[in-house]
């Protein structure tokens, strides 16, 4: 069976060493399409250690990257939220905004923040929405119901973490939570936890999920991805779900960097065509890169899925 995701030939399209400043990694891009180009938020790690939020666009959404360092979005290390850094962004279009969440470092550990824009030169920020322990969140483009819809990775003791929903009416206050994809069975792909990766695409079958399940070795984690589909007006129904992983560290630089053997999806694009998918992720916790698909062949691909485990 050919593979589900091509890698771009060009990969890495983003790198530390191309960087305009001196930086220590970059990596996990959220991903959207803008006044005809793709942008990039990019999670930039320092030589502190500490993550923001940096912009870089294309025409093409696989070469002639362009790095604009003035509309970047800066962790406010004076608040509490973010005081130890940004990181891990998605888009959603809702309306006439851009709505990113991402992860804010608090002393109190990872929780999820918002952030809103038109242009990607302003931001407003709009807080911490779920406390700590949480990560890899994004919103649904829209309405469910009446209400937003969130999914997000809380932590819970004893219990290895998976995909939650939440709704809200105002995007400040969210209730309602409940389970959506917990990691995979004992000795699966993604039995040690499973998160969200892009956010949710609405197609004609349902809401398409590519998320990273990780499974612990004896040499360490692996971070693969797999595929979902959610039912379209009922997000919590599960309706199928990938055996096996559909995209898996293979290339020198996916397994080796700061944190070797991943592959970390936080963005897609698709195309004017409806069907070419691409991916943007990031390498080993060092690099940005892209792999293209077919959204009719992954929907085809889960059409032989299993149901919710």
């Amino acid at each position: 069976m050919s593979e589900l995701f091509t890698r771009y030939e060009g990969n890495p399209v983003l790198t530390a060493a191309g960087w305009p400043s001196r930086v220590n990694a970059v990596f996990n891009p959220a991903a959207v399409r803008h006044d005809g180009e793709t942008l990039l938020l990019v999670r930039v790690e320092d030589r502190t250690g500490t993550s923001h939020l940096a912009l870089a666009r294309s025409a093409d959404g696989l070469s002639g990257w362009r790095i604009e360092p003035e509309r970047a979005l800066l962790p406010d290390t004076g608040s509490e939220l973010e005081r130890h850094g940004i990181e891990d962004p998605r888009i959603t279009h809702v309306g006439d905004e851009y709505l990113v969440t991402y992860t804010g470092y608090s002393s109190g550990g990872p929780l999820i923040c918002l952030a809103a824009t038109r242009d990607f030169r302003a931001y407003e920020r709009r807080g911490a929405i779920l406390p700590p322990e949480n990560k890899d969140a994004a919103l649904f483009p829209e309405q469910i119901g009446g209400r937003f819809a969130i999914l997000h990775r809380p932590v819970a003791s004893g219990t290895p973490p998976g995909i939650w929903i939440g709704r809200s009416l105002d995007l400040a206050y969210w209730g309602d939570h409940e389970p959506v994809l917990p990691a995979g069975h004992a000795g699966a792909w993604d039995s040690s936890k499973v998160g969200l990766g892009p956010p949710p695409l609405p197609t004609a079958e349902g809401w398409l999920l590519l998320y990273h399940g990780v499974r612990e070795t004896a040499s360490g984690a692996i971070y693969r991805c797999g595929l979902a589909l959610l039912d379209r007006d009922h997000p919590e129904r599960v309706l199928a779900r990938s055996a096996s992983w559909a995209l898996a560290p293979e290339a020198a630089h996916e397994r080796v960097g700061d944190v070797g053997n991943v592959v970390f999806p936080c963005g897609w694009t698709l195309l004017e065509d409806g069907d070419t998918l691409h991916l943007y992720y990031g390498a080993a916790d060092s690099c940005v890169c892209v792999a293209t698909a077919s959204l009719g062949a992954l929907l085809a691909h889960l059409r032989g899925g299993t149901p919710s485990r």
